[in-house]
């Protein structure tokens, strides 16, 4: 029982693995990449809510729509609309109509906007090149396993509304 989450028995608080340091590391981890999201957001007069919304758009392997964006992201129609909005006068998305169904409308990532991310994200992929060096293919395995098994846990839980 001593090396449960939140006792401070001999070795329980130590163990690289255990909750709290894997929270730290995890807050320490968003931190650094919310700096890096601010600074690309400001330098191209974006939000950072609208990076966030590029990257749903650019990391979904089927076509995204407004309505997908409002659910990924947890904002109202309005506040998407107005994203979208940001991000196509922006240069950076495009809004595209479904042929067969004209009311629907995909959001596609303009191709000659990654060249702009790259400039702000390229140290970050540099970065993460590096350590991934440090681990071997198992090891990033178990990282990677673990990293989508807690983002799908983590798309499941619902706020509450203050």
């Amino acid at each position: 029982m001593g090396g449960q989450t939140g006792e401070t028995g001999e070795g329980a608080a130590s163990a690289p693995s255990d909750l709290r340091h894997l929270g730290v590391e995890l807050r320490r981890l968003n931190g650094e990449i919310a700096r890096v999201v601010h600074s690309f957001a400001t330098g191209q007069g974006l939000h950072p809510t609208d990076v966030h919304a590029l990257a749903v758009v650019l990391d979904s392997t089927e076509p995204v729509t407004p309505s997908v964006l409002r659910r990924r992201l947890g904002l109202t129609s309005g506040a998407v609309s107005a994203c979208v909005d940001r991000l196509e006068r922006a240069g950076h998305l495009r809004r595209v109509r479904e042929s067969v169904d004209r009311r629907v409308v995909h959001l596609q990532y303009v191709p000659g906007a990654q060249a702009q991310a790259r400039k702000y994200f390229g140290p970050l992929a540099e970065a993460a090149d590096r350590v991934r060096g440090e681990f071997s293919a198992a090891e990033l395995d178990v990282v990677v396993r673990f990293l989508g098994s807690l983002n799908e846990e983590l798309a499941a839980v619902k706020s509450p509304r203050a």
